[in-house]
């Protein structure tokens, strides 16, 4: 073994430490590393599961990306996609592309005898991914969606039931029309009741048959106002996306669920700013406490500094050796740290302790993404930076002179 990490060992466990200045200086130091490691680990792993979450609840609802007519532009009322270009099966069978689904939107209005409210009637059909929408699901159940007919359940929100004071198997009116047209009158058996927590979809949105939606839009049987395409990883959006828009011809254009809510979009970018900023702050407490941890260290050690400097031991051997030493004693502090850090995550991934308001935050629970690789780069970057900190202090025993040392007192 090297002699400054045998040395730094031997005083770092060393009982004397017990009895003198060390052992303060010494909780100091495991206590800001402790610290540090509690809140960068908390801030990292919820901010990373409210983007993760975030992102994940809009593209379950919508698709990871959209397929539009052109025509459509930024209208609730779906317009034909083109069928000119439009390469379908090719689309399906990208390795990447886990399912399509096909949809049609009309604007109306939902209406019973005390209130009414404004709703987007999204009409689905039998490639509906009933499995993935069950996870929004909060009363009731999803209904069969086959096309054959006209099904006169739908699913509404949470939100939306609440205003209207509807529950499962309350009947609805809604009404639709479309440009100059007569009002169109529809009758709704509401199936099951949904709730996303992102209120720019739990207010508007109301799920059903994709037929009711052509008869209303004036479209034939076989017409989709839109195809929304899951991925088989949402990370893989931007990489995917210029494949798939090569395959929908020119007439129509595809859409990132990332770019489909621009204000949710710049909120999520809010929480790479303050991951970077607290993770900042705590390194930059932590290396002072350390640089601090070791300068006194030194300065306590004169004595043993100047001995060793007799025995012939080189400035960069015991610069070394009090490195050594310093990042040994941040070591429990680095292991309590990460057992209380992750231990909080654990309690909030799975008993959700900590709630909050959809309104303001599109969740209502703070999400926990327990990622190995950040929480390893955490650990491995606080003792880093730590280290690369503590050369430029630890020149100073370079300027300790044996003789003076020996006679420090």
């Amino acid at each position: 073994m090297k002699f400054p990490l045998y040395y730094s060992r031997k005083i770092a466990f060393s009982k004397d430490n017990k009895n003198n200045l060390s052992r303060i200086i010494i909780f100091i130091g495991r206590l800001s590393v402790a610290l540090g490691i509690i809140v960068s680990l908390i801030t990292v792993s919820t901010g990373l599961g409210s983007k993760k979450t975030i992102k994940e609840r809009i593209a379950d609802f919508s698709g990871h990306i959209s397929i539009k007519s052109t025509k459509s532009n930024h209208s609730y009322n779906s317009s034909p996609l083109s069928r000119e270009g439009f390469q379908y099966q090719k689309l399906k069978n990208l390795p990447s592309v886990a399912g399509l689904q096909s949809y049609s939107n009309v604007s109306g209005i939902l209406r019973n005898e005390k209130d009414f409210d404004g709703v987007v009637f999204k009409g689905v059909g039998k490639d509906f991914d009933a499995h993935r929408f069950e996870k929004f699901m909060v009363e009731g159940s999803v209904p069969q969606f086959n096309e054959e007919g006209y099904n006169n359940e739908i699913i509404i929100s949470d939100r939306i039931a609440k205003d209207l004071t509807l529950k499962p198997n309350d009947s609805i009116v809604a009404i639709f029309s479309k440009d100059d047209q007569k009002a169109l009158y529809r009758k709704f058996k509401v199936s099951g009741i949904y709730k996303t927590d992102i209120k720019l979809i739990d207010d508007i949105y109301i799920i059903g048959d994709i037929n009711h939606a052509r008869k209303i839009l004036g479209q034939d049987k076989n017409d989709v106002g839109g195809i929304d395409v899951y991925l088989k990883n949402i990370d893989d959006i931007d990489a995917d996306y210029p494949e798939i828009d090569h395959l929908i011809g020119y007439k129509n254009f595809a859409e990132k669920a990332t770019d489909k809510f621009p204000q949710i979009n710049d909120w999520i970018q809010i929480f790479d700013v303050n991951i970077s900023l607290i993770i900042s702050i705590m390194l930059i407490v932590v290396i002072i406490n350390i640089i601090m941890v070791l300068l006194i260290l030194i300065i306590e050690r004169t004595n043993s500094i100047g001995i060793l400097k007799t025995l012939g031991a080189t400035n960069f051997q015991i610069r070394s050796l009090f490195i050594n030493y310093t990042l040994l004693i941040m070591v429990p502090g680095l292991l309590v740290g990460n057992a209380i850090g992750l231990g909080l995550l654990a309690l909030q991934k799975y008993f959700g302790i900590i709630k909050l308001d959809p309104e303001n935050y599109f969740i209502s629970t703070v999400p926990v993404d327990f990622n190995l690789m950040y929480i390893l780069a955490i650990s491995l970057g606080v003792l880093l930076v730590s280290a690369l900190a503590m050369v430029i202090p630890s020149y100073l025993i370079s300027k300790i002179s044996p003789v003076k040392s020996i006679k420090y007192n």
